[in-house]
């Protein structure tokens, strides 16, 4: 493959933001295409951010899940999710990957490409301006500064505020929690998500499907260890928080959000995210293949491609939104979470075909055979809605 810088530029491709979906398409390139002049600039002191990507073994290809092996911390074989009406064990294997670990695996694989405590005030194509006032030149510029703000999609919200906890006795869990929706429902569908790390420290997050993304994290803390202490265990020590808000798509214009500048963008200011669970890294795993695989790095290739990945995705995740759309405005927010509690009732491979984004039509209409989750009439009005402005 042919190198794409020229001499007066600085860098083959320079990567705006070191989060999770520049992270992977550095890495990716650097295993790849190692005679490329990548450099990722980050405005805080570490790459990753304060998080847990976690991810269904069933959303990633074998090739795929083999090469991103390296920042998965965590593995189970199965998780359990739990209803006021149903209890079940799932047994589709389920992965995390830190923050931590994503720092440490890239700071050793790209070493001094990455220049930490930088700004962008301008951003561009071909070029980034820094707050100090030096300028970079590349072939080819991604931003992914994460999610920006757009009047062209409409979201709601999952929002969540997160304990990593150590307690003073073994919890017992062998497999993760995914949702534990048997606490009281508040500002939309609530659910407990707990992940086990070791034998007497789990990440609890408390988890919200809310119409508007204001978290108030006092009122979450208190929450959480109020649900720990009911569980019977005794907090020893609080290690770490995280906090979260995921915009969950129900409508809008995806040409349209593409419109302005050509800028190559990445992960969530692509669009590119699960339209209903949030969940991220699987697309941006199968952005930084795509991008590893073009034979041209140019700034217009590179707009083309992220563009054509975002569009193409949002054309095939239309029936989500539908379901979303279902969600948030068919019934009252405190029953919203008999559609996922119906949904836990479906067969193994159909719930790991939606979480991988890849239903079938038979799939579909499990979902809605049966006595309905959500209001008919509301459900109607939903449906009828299907002539708005998405695209």
């Amino acid at each position: 493959m042919r190198r794409v810088s020229r001499p007066e530029q600085d860098w083959d491709l320079i990567l705006v933001g070191g989060g999770l979906a520049n992270g992977l398409i550095a890495y990716r390139l650097r295993q790849v295409r190692p005679e490329l002049r990548v450099l990722v600039l980050e405005a805080a002191g570490r790459l990753g951010g304060n998080h847990t990507w976690s991810f269904h073994e069933t959303d990633l290809s074998r090739e795929a899940a083999e090469w991103v092996d390296p920042f998965v911390v965590h593995r189970w074989p199965a998780y359990d999710v739990a209803f006021p009406e149903r209890r079940r064990r799932v047994a589709i294997g389920y992965r995390s990957a830190t923050s931590e670990r994503f720092h440490d695996v890239l700071s050793a694989a790209l070493g001094g490409a990455i220049r930490f405590g930088v700004r962008a005030r301008e951003v561009g194509p071909t070029s980034v301006a820094l707050d100090d006032g030096e300028h970079l030149r590349a072939a080819a510029v991604i931003d992914g500064r994460g999610a920006m703000a757009t009047p062209h999609l409409s979201f709601a919200w999952q929002k969540f505020l997160g304990l990593e906890l150590r307690f003073a006795r073994p919890h017992g869990l062998d497999v993760p929690i995914l949702m534990d929706a048997t606490v009281a429902q508040e500002d939309g569908y609530r659910f407990v998500y707990v992940l086990p790390f070791g034998p007497d420290t789990a990440l609890v997050e408390d988890t919200y499907y809310a119409d508007g993304p204001e978290l108030d994290d006092a009122a979450l803390r208190a929450r959480l260890l109020a649900y720990v202490t009911g569980k019977g265990f005794s907090v020893a020590e609080v290690l770490r928080e995280e906090r979260g808000i995921l915009p969950i798509t129900l409508d809008g214009d995806i040409e349209a959000f593409w419109e302005g500048p050509e800028l190559p963008r990445s992960g969530l200011r692509a669009g590119l995210f699960h339209p209903t669970t949030g969940y991220s890294l699987p697309d941006a795993v199968r952005l930084a293949d795509r991008i590893a695989g073009l034979a041209d790095l140019s700034a217009p290739a590179l707009f083309a491609a992220t563009r054509a990945a975002s569009q193409e995705q949002w054309r095939r995740q239309s029936f989500f939104r539908l379901l979303n759309r279902m969600l948030f405005r068919a019934g009252p927010p405190d029953e919203r979470y008999r559609m996922l509690q119906r949904f836990y009732g479906l067969p193994e491979p159909t719930i790991g075909r939606f979480y991988a984004g890849r239903l079938t039509g038979a799939d579909k209409a499990r979902l809605f055979v049966g006595r309905p989750p959500v209001p008919v009439l509301g459900a109607a009005r939903v449906a009828l809605n299907l002539a708005g402005p998405a695209r």
